[in-house]
């Protein structure tokens, strides 16, 4: 009776039920392991226990001297195959099989198919890792907000230990610059069971801001129940800097490219202006009541010609004449004039370090800067307070190059300019270095003063910043590339008196296709006693060389002229009078006179618009040069 009923248990049950003899062999082989095997009873019996694959032989001979020995023992994972070739891997039960006598005689496995269970099992694990690993902030809540868990990239994120947030609601994390209806869309969105995309502007626990997308989707029991919500975050705040940078650079440019392209025909208009209001002031008697005319008129050229300076500037567009400067230099020489320039009840003192290395820069640019910036920081003080002006030598790390693109790692000198001032907003200092931004009434400022120091800076390869808060003053910061200095070399920021220039006598060939131009230059010229031929193109003057008989001293050229440019016109003329000085002139910015080649020369050069006295000057510098 009993032996039915186990043969009856045995063929009923659900878990394989297999019976071998000490070598392997297999003596029984229920309806189950048929199942779950593939191999039938007839199959089996008899035959080397079918689904231990030849690398696990081994490992089952093993467990085959386990059970000899008595033990009774599981194993809740073994690889075995298939009649089919497929792995499956089992749960094993293993005792051994025992006569009347106690001796052993085999070995009876019970074995439960966990494959699924497996499979699940590690899904569930590489989900965890994923979770655990992710890049971005996961962080799971119950239907109330009450924070369940949260990964290892929240806690970097925001600063919070997992241990200090669970149970809390993450209202701990508001900036304060979400409005109540933010967050009410919010939830009202995953309150009805809809997933929720946004950007969140929240607060790290040490109090700075960040910047996250966010995706928060409702999780369902298998009713259909919500029972949680997962927020998935990604902190995109250097990538929305980044984006902003991108967007600054490429106003910059498109601004930039404006200004260069009208510069050309704007600086020959205000060479005109400029030179005959000089030439009318000079004809004019110190008693005529037309020379405070002429004086408005010569004053509005030159602020038409600072104003193109700025834009220039700002754009990177400039020609600079750079130099190997001592910024210590720089700043004492100005210390007078900067204390004129903020008043007395602002205190100005300077921080400068005596041991400071050398930059290459234009010193104009470098002295505009400065003003500028002391001016900006004289206005964020009303009531009066102290400008502080420092230097230092500074290393710059890879990371902070990465940090910040565009700026190369290694030595670089700081300029710092500190104010007690109003300080900035967030909002403010986005937008700080845009060309006409300004938040000074109207009629006070034309927005382009921070725009011109940023262009100026980045022009002479530098960078700048700023750090500021709204009532907390503000300090600009400006890296400029360290550079080693020669023998040679004179820093500082002096320009050597530069004596009214005598007259000459010498032969000048003038060459510019604006007529107003030309015809000013050889006024200016002839005043100054010297000989002019003037040709309206390169070709023109080609002709005028070859047909006159004597020398010609200085050829005085555009460089950008239909037909035959002034680049191409020095080529063609030079192999005919090798003793002719030159001298070029454009109003054209510092890009398009590199792309016809001059300044890769280190030839003279003369910018538009220029004055009676600078185009004299210079042109006695270089009939007089070595």
């Amino acid at each position: 009776m009993a032996s039915r009923i186990l043969a009856t248990l045995i063929e009923a049950s659900p878990l394989a039920i297999v019976a071998f003899d000490p070598e392997g062999v297999v003596t029984m082989w229920n309806p189950a392991a048929e199942r779950i095997f593939g191999w039938s009873e007839k199959e089996a019996v008899g035959m080397g226990l079918p689904f231990v694959p030849a690398e696990k032989q081994e490992e089952f001979r093993a467990l085959r001297q386990r059970a000899m020995r008595g033990e009774v023992f599981t194993e809740p994972e073994l690889y075995r195959r298939r009649a089919d070739g497929s792995p499956i891997v089992v749960s094993v039960s293993t005792s051994p099989l025992r006569r009347p006598d106690g001796t052993i005689h085999g070995i009876m496995s019970i074995l439960m198919d966990v494959t699924e269970r497996k499979a699940a099992e590690e899904s569930r694990a590489r989900l965890s890792m994923a979770v655990e690993q992710a890049g971005e902030s996961i962080i799971v809540t119950d239907t109330s907000g009450a924070i369940r868990y949260v990964n290892p990239a929240f806690e970097r994120i925001t600063g919070y230990d997992r241990t200090e947030v669970v149970g809390r609601n993450p209202r701990f994390l508001k900036s304060g610059r979400h409005d109540a209806a933010f967050y009410r869309n919010m939830w009202e969105t995953i309150g009805r069971g809809e997933v929720w995309r946004g950007t969140f502007f929240n607060r790290r626990k040490d109090g700075t801001l960040y910047e996250e997308d966010a995706v928060i989707s409702p999780v369902r029991d298998p009713s259909g129940q919500v029972v949680n919500y997962v927020g998935v975050k990604r902190d995109v705040t250097d990538v929305r800097r980044m984006e902003e940078r991108l967007r600054q650079s490429q106003k910059m440019e498109a601004v930039g490219r404006l200004a260069g392209g009208v510069a050309h025909d704007f600086n020959n208009l205000l060479t005109a202006i400029s030179g005959y209001s000089d030439l009318l002031l000079h004809r004019l008697p110190a008693y005529s009541t037309l020379r405070r005319d002429v004086e408005e008129i010569r004053r509005a050229g030159d602020r038409a010609a600072g104003l193109t300076r700025q834009l220039l500037a700002f754009s990177r567009r400039q020609v600079l004449q750079p130099r190997i400067l001592d910024l210590n230099a720089v700043v004492t020489t100005m210390e007078r004039m900067l204390r004129r320039l903020i008043g007395e009840d602002i205190e100005l003192s300077t921080d400068l370090s005596p041991s400071l290395g050398h930059v290459k820069a234009d010193p104009g640019q470098l002295e505009q800067v400065i003003v500028n910036l002391v001016v900006n920081a004289r206005d964020a003080m009303p009531d009066g307070g102290r400008i502080t002006i420092g230097t230092i030598d500074v290393d710059l790390s890879p990371s902070y190059s990465n940090a910040h693109p565009g700026v190369r790692p290694g030595p670089h000198v700081l300029l710092s300019v500190t104010d007690t001032g109003l300080g900035m907003s967030d909002e403010t200092q986005a937008h700080l270095f845009e060309p006409f931004f300004t938040t000074k009434e109207r009629g006070k400022g034309t927005g382009l003063g921070l725009a011109t120091v940023y262009g100026i800076v980045q022009q002479s390869g530098g960078h700048i910043r700023v750090n500021s808060a709204a009532g907390s003053g503000a300090t600009f910061l400006i890296y400029l590339p360290r550079v080693e200095t020669r023998g040679d070399d004179v820093p500082g920021a002096d320009r050597p008196f530069l004596p009214h220039p005598s007259p000459g006598t010498e032969t000048v060939l003038l060459v510019e296709d604006e007529e107003v131009v030309r015809r000013l230059a050889r006024e200016i010229l002839i005043n100054n006693g010297y000989q002019v031929l003037d040709a309206g193109n390169g070709r023109e003057a080609l002709l005028i060389s070859e047909a006159h008989r004597g020398e010609i001293h200085l050829l005085l050229t555009d460089v950008v002229m239909p037909r035959l440019g002034g680049r191409e016109l020095v080529e063609r003329i030079r192999p005919l009078r090798p003793d002719m000085r030159i001298l070029y002139m454009s109003g054209y910015t510092d890009d398009a006179i590199l792309r016809h080649g001059v300044l890769e020369e280190e030839v003279p050069f003369l910018q538009k618009p220029f004055t009676s006295e600078a185009l004299a000057r210079k042109v006695r510098e270089v009939l007089d040069s070595p």
